[in-house]
């Protein structure tokens, strides 16, 4: 049997992660306030005045299904509305009211103070090293997202083409003295 090592495993150690700011999140901004997911939307639509549900799951990384799940529960609360847009009748743009406006800035400090707390558990050398490695894995799940092949950095060591053909150069004259 093959040995597993969760130290190791980057979807528990990913887990972990979230579950902690997740935790850090909820103690900040307390129950009444807005879940971080919906902190993502009532972002995201603040700062995209009529932005489409379609390219609002794009912005956030939200599925699809969720993320209309989420605009009805919110829309209800009073927090966004939603209109027809101008250039395709049936997409919807999705803006902020005032009430959403208002749960935004009011959380907008606490989310500051859980994400600072979430960085501060590494040592001041080493956040944005890991900020750059979280913001390059989320741009690789964006494009495989897209349906793009993530852009790969070549390794170091790694041969380059010239070195490449000459083995199979040898390969074909050891095949022709057979």
């Amino acid at each position: 049997m093959a040995s597993y090592n969760l130290r190791k495993s980057p979807g528990h150690l990913l887990r972990r992660a979230q579950q902690y700011a997740h935790d850090l999140y909820s103690g900040a901004v307390g129950a009444k306030g807005p879940t971080p997911r919906q902190f993502e939307v009532l972002h995201v639509v603040a700062n995209n005045a009529g932005l489409s549900q379609t390219d609002l799951v794009h912005a956030t990384g939200i599925d699809r299904s969720t993320l209309a799940d989420m605009i009805a529960r919110m829309l209800k609360k009073g927090l966004l509305s939603r209109s027809r847009t101008k250039e395709d009748a049936r997409a919807n743009a999705v803006s902020i009211t005032a009430a959403g406006r208002r749960v935004l800035n009011s959380a907008t400090s606490s989310v500051m103070k859980a994400e600072t707390a979430a960085l501060n558990v590494l040592p001041k050398s080493q956040q944005a090293g890991f900020m750059r490695a979280l913001s390059a894995y989320a741009d690789a799940l964006d494009q495989l997202a897209a349906g793009e092949a993530p852009a790969k950095k070549p390794r170091a060591g790694k041969k380059t083409a010239a070195k490449k053909k000459a083995p199979a150069r040898k390969k074909k004259a050891r095949r022709a003295r057979r």
